[in-house]
């Protein structure tokens, strides 16, 4: 008798609890839930999309409410702003009672990020209040718990991976302190002396300002010097005096900017992979730890061991991934129980999450709609000539010289008209190109969503048709040129050459990588927007107002001193830099971007602190600007250029060394794969497959005569953990089940268990 036989029918409520297992195992999330049927039904709503859309909705319009308020780009009353963040807090409120109905009362209050939410409401409430009344009663004050709106972008559930960037920069900080320290010190001692080499010799500025007689102004300089900024303004003086001292300048450089900055990124490289490793290790383990709680509740025994029966398998699959296809989930099947069994042993249910994360394209072979129409003229000897010159590498290779040629007439005079009537050439080919394709590869084929390269190229000449169109039937129509059209059409030219990087098979291969990693460059995008919206709060309570900007022709009082009289006659104000301001929240993130960038923030600080600033506040103003560079510069930008040197060096191997998977090699063996040298012949349909030819049980064998193949959508993990974390559960035995979960939690990266996998070979 078999299992499924003897073995009362799963209830509804387990199949409901092992698929938001295998969920939560499919997109690493670690929530600990209650296990009930009802609060697993909370659980699967809680992680519906659209309760994480509208989640990151509201977030981000309590964000952008600083837009709309004093200082403000656009200003609204006071009401109308408070109403819509009391209508935040209150959907924040919402999710955080939401996410405490299915989680233990236990984990909740023990978790720091619900507490931190739960204040930061609390604190916001009250800042509302006490601002309102304030205001009503004429009394000026300042909406201090705006600093805190970020902390609802780390802190909900949704936000792991800025959370986890977060932690990595905590676990960066004590390596990097002692590093700190003693660049700090290397500082402290340079400038001291040149405090004895420069002082006594009244020496000036180009501003006729007294040279390197201010201990603490030599010590802001020659920070500044570190990132070259103020390089080599600050050492001419002395250079000016004697050469002999620009070896103390040249020294200084060679040990500050080059040793202490490298040391700085080789130290924050080092721990960002030993934490991330660690990171990893625990996702694998919680990963294969949700995957055998997922087993455990659906196993029955067959024979000697315990196995999922085949129908409750496909139950689970239609409920964790109810979108794919029949046929899709009878080859994940196919993967899963290859001796076709009738169940799925323990191993090959363990990997379920990893086989649902690959995305299988089916394909249905397809006959040109002109061969359907006109099959004689379609196939006749000059059709096909067509067809065989717009396969040939040739026909690349022509229109890469035209593309070259293109880009020389770019660069000439627009005004000549030879110059202009030659565009409508290139514009001419370029259409021609695109037909000549449409008319060789099938139509549906050429446009599927997977054909990026084939869109852009569309996309650009038709774009730069209907541009050019515009533009001169406006300069026939009348004397009026509209600027905006041909700034347009100049763009769309420019943007054609890109197509020369598709044609070259490393530069193909370089942009995929980058395309690649920019998904996982939104983490950092997050932990951008939360570290510059902090700083451009607490810069335009500071700031605000000191720095005013006028028009170029303006006669207000003060209009050349950026409406600051302190600012007469310096730096700042000849070089016109008065928009440089925190006057409001956009105005605030460009300061802050050019401060990113480095390229002249010295003048934004020194000139504009020193002899503006420093007038109307404290000199003590600069530490703002300087906590700024060490927190966005030194630390944030190093851990990017970790993470990107560590995505970079994996994405690019692996673009040298493919990898294989179960589902690859159960498609090879069924003989239903495409190769993309199939899939540029153009006879093929990208995700053509409908409920009237899904195919189940022995039909899987059939798929070839009927048309159906299926692809691996790409062979490249998605991101670097990804990639890191399939490495380290290769090295976890099979009928290993790992450390408990409270083990998993404590795990530090000193720890081994049950070995440190190799990650170095990812690089």
């Amino acid at each position: 008798m078999s299992a499924a036989a003897r073995d009362p029918p799963l209830a509804q409520e387990d199949l409901l609890l092992a698929a938001a297992y295998v969920y939560d195992a499919q997109y690493n999330r670690n929530i600990p839930f209650e296990t009930s049927p009802q609060a697993v039904r909370l659980y699967c709503l809680y992680n519906h999309w659209t309760m994480q859309a509208a989640t990151y909705f509201f977030i981000f319009v309590d964000l952008f409410l600083a837009v709309f308020e004093d200082p403000a780009v656009y200003p609204f009353p006071f009401l109308a702003t408070s109403l819509v963040e009391v209508l935040c807090l209150l959907v924040f409120f919402g999710r955080l009672v939401h996410f405490a109905k299915v989680t233990p009362r236990n984990v909740f209050w023990k978790d720091t990020k619900n507490i931190c939410i739960m204040i930061a409401i609390l604190v916001t409430l009250i800042d509302l209040i006490i601002y309102g009344a304030l205001k009503i009663s004429n009394i000026n004050s300042v909406r201090w718990s705006r600093i805190l709106r970020p902390i609802f972008l780390i802190n909900f559930a949704e936000s792991r991976q800025i959370r986890r960037v977060f932690r990595s920069i905590r676990n960066t900080l004590p390596e990097i302190t002692y590093v700190f320290l003693l660049f700090m010190f290397s500082v402290l001692m340079f400038s001291l002396m040149a405090l004895k080499l420069f002082g006594d010799r009244n020496l000036r500025t180009v501003e006729g300002s007294p040279y390197f007689t201010n201990y603490l102004e030599i010590v802001f300089d020659l920070y500044v010097l570190v990132t070259t900024a103020n390089s080599p303004d600050v050492m001419m003086p002395a250079f000016d005096f004697s050469w002999w001292y620009s070896l103390f300048f040249l020294t200084y450089v060679v040990i500050n900017t080059y040793l202490f900055m490298s040391v700085f990124l080789a130290v924050v490289y080092n721990n960002y992979r030993k934490h991330l490793k660690n990171e990893i290790r625990k996702l694998a383990y919680m990963k294969r730890h949700k995957m055998i709680e997922a087993f455990n509740i659906l196993k029955v025994k067959e024979g000697t061991e315990y196995v999922v029966q085949e129908a409750q398998w496909k139950e689970l699959v239609k409920l964790v991934a109810p979108d794919i296809s029949t046929s899709h989930r009878e080859l994940l099947l196919r993967v899963s129980d290859e001796e076709q069994k009738g169940y799925v042993d323990k191993k090959s249910f363990v990997r379920l999450a990893d086989l649902l994360n690959i995305q299988v394209i089916a394909m249905r072979i397809q006959t040109h709609p002109l061969e359907h129409w006109m099959p004689h003229v379609y196939n006749s000897a000059v059709s096909l000539f067509i067809r065989s010159m717009v396969q040939h590498k040739g026909f690349v290779w022509t229109y890469d010289v035209i593309i070259l040629i293109n880009a020389v007439f770019i660069a000439l005079d627009e005004e000549n008209p030879l110059i202009s009537y030659a565009e409508w050439v290139f514009l001419s080919l370029y259409i021609l190109e695109i037909l000549l394709k449409v008319y060789t590869y099938e139509p549906r084929a050429f446009f599927a969503k997977t054909q990026f390269w084939n869109w852009f190229d569309t996309s650009i000449i038709i774009a730069a048709l209907i541009a050019t169109i515009l533009n001169t039937s406006l300069k026939s129509a009348s004397q009026y040129n509209s600027q905006q059209v041909l700034d347009i059409v100049f763009i769309l030219r420019v943007l054609r050459l890109i197509r020369i990087v598709d044609s070259i098979q490393r530069f193909r291969v370089i942009m995929n990588t980058l395309i690649n990693i920019v998904p996982t460059m939104l983490t950092f995008g997050g932990l951008a927007l939360v570290v510059y919206y902090m700083f451009a709060i607490i810069g335009m309570e500071l700031f605000q107002g000191k720095i005013q900007f006028f028009p170029r022709n303006s006669t207000a009082h003060h209009a050349l001193e950026c409406g600051n009289p302190a600012l007469k006659d310096s730096l700042f104000a000849r070089a016109k830099y008065c928009k440089n301001n925190f006057n409001d929240i956009t105005s605030s993130f460009v300061v802050l971007m050019e401060l990113t960038v480095v390229n002249q923030w010295h003048v934004l600080n020194f000139i504009l602190l020193a002899n503006g600033f420093a007038l109307v506040t404290h000199q003590a103003a600069k530490l703002y600007f300087i906590a700024f560079h060490i927190v966005v510069v030194i630390m944030i930008i190093n851990i990017l250029i970790a993470f990107i040197l560590e995505a970079f060096f994996v994405e690019y191997s692996l673009e040298k060394s493919e990898v294989e998977t179960a589902i690859e090699r159960k498609i090879e063996e069924l003989g239903v794969g495409i190769q993309e040298e199939e899939l540029r012949d153009g006879k093929l349909i990208d995700n053509m497959e409908t409920s009237e030819n899904d195919l189940v049980g022995e039909e899987i064998t059939k798929k070839k005569s009927k048309g159906l193949m299926f692809k691996i959508a790409s062979k490249r993990y998605r991101t670097v953990d990804a990639l890191l974390q399939r490495m380290f559960e290769a090295e976890i035995l099979p009928e290993d089940d790992g450390p408990s979960v409270e083990e998993i939690l404590n795990l530090s990266p000193a720890d081994v268990y049950p070995k440190n996998p190799t990650f170095d070979s990812a690089a």
